[in-house]
């Protein structure tokens, strides 16, 4: 906590605030911490027009066959469940371990142990949900691993982050250290990795997402192809009428990598494609998923370019 004095300048005063109201909610019953969510994730969805619209485009691209009245339904839907993830953002940093406990079953631990057994570390294969963060402090109760994470701009969040990821996580590895992620699953450590958002060109091929082409980064074939790491997919789902979440191992990947980077990451795609379709109201549609384009092909949120 020492750390954390050097933020008591006043323009700190406002953050403070607002994360004293998420340690309060973080302390609540988890019906009130939902309701909590949904009610933020309306406030949001009339407070932030450039998200609503490149979720609204993101939704449409995705599931041609809804109408507009559909799309703005799941649109709505979505930034309740973004909400909901803020909140369980608070609850990840500050609810008691004895009371996440309660909202959880696993499923599939034992392909993570059949893939550790195999002594050359397990690539967590994941995507951006909404339950991101309390997918993975849920898991890390049960399953000690390594995780990714980028820096927050503010320093006061990242001065809370880092705490909260030194308690509750092995090791945080910066998101573009290769060498860090190589290292641990050298060491048989599992290691959370989540590949499904655009990063550029540079280090990634267009294979489809949705039918439709992506730039998606093919540095899961080559940390497989360097470690000789099993790759285990993990998903979790907030389950319907406040009843917990359920997280999901599942086999790992068989022939992978198989020598083919577009093969293997089209592969990725599809199966986090199968993901979202299950619940995509929770998939992170507010990301510009398409923004990079193939060569000569426009862009799909030319409003939203800066």
């Amino acid at each position: 906590m020492h750390i954390l004095r050097q933020y008591l300048h006043p323009r700190y005063w406002l953050i403070w605030l607002g994360l004293a109201c998420a340690w309060t909610i973080a302390q609540l019953p988890y019906y009130l911490q939902m309701a909590c969510g949904r009610g933020l994730g309306r406030c949001l969805f009339h407070l932030s027009p450039r998200r609503r619209r490149i979720t609204r485009i993101n939704i449409a691209l995705c599931f041609p066959q809804l109408n507009k009245q559909e799309v703005r339904l799941r649109v709505k839907q979505h930034f309740q469940s973004l909400g909901c993830g803020l909140i369980e953002t608070a609850m990840c940093w500050w609810t008691p371990t004895d009371k996440l406990i309660l909202l959880f079953q696993l499923q599939g631990k034992e392909y993570l142990d059949a893939a550790l057994a195999k002594g050359k570390g397990v690539i967590l294969l994941s995507a951006h949900f909404t339950t991101l963060e309390i997918g993975g402090r849920l898991l890390a109760i049960n399953t000690p691993f390594h995780v990714l994470y980028r820096s927050h701009k503010n320093p006061l969040f990242e001065a809370i982050m880092h705490q909260a990821r030194s308690t509750h996580f092995e090791k945080a590895i910066p998101r573009n250290d290769m060498r860090g992620m190589i290292k641990s699953l050298k060491a048989n450590t599992p290691v959370w990795y989540a590949p499904d958002q655009d990063f550029g060109r540079k280090n990634a091929v267009f294979v489809p997402f949705f039918n439709i082409p992506a730039a998606t980064i093919t540095s899961t074939s080559r940390l497989a192809k360097i470690t000789g790491a099993q790759v285990v997919p993990f998903f979790q789902q907030r389950l319907p009428h406040d009843q917990g979440y359920q997280l999901n191992l599942l086999p790992a990947l068989d022939n992978f990598p198989c020598g083919d980077d577009k093969i293997d990451t089209r592969r990725i795609n599809e199966i986090i494609e199968q993901q979202i379709r299950k619940q995509p109201e929770q998939y992170l549609w507010v990301h510009r998923r398409f923004k990079t384009r193939p060569e000569g092909e426009s862009g799909l949120y030319q409003a939203d370019s800066k």
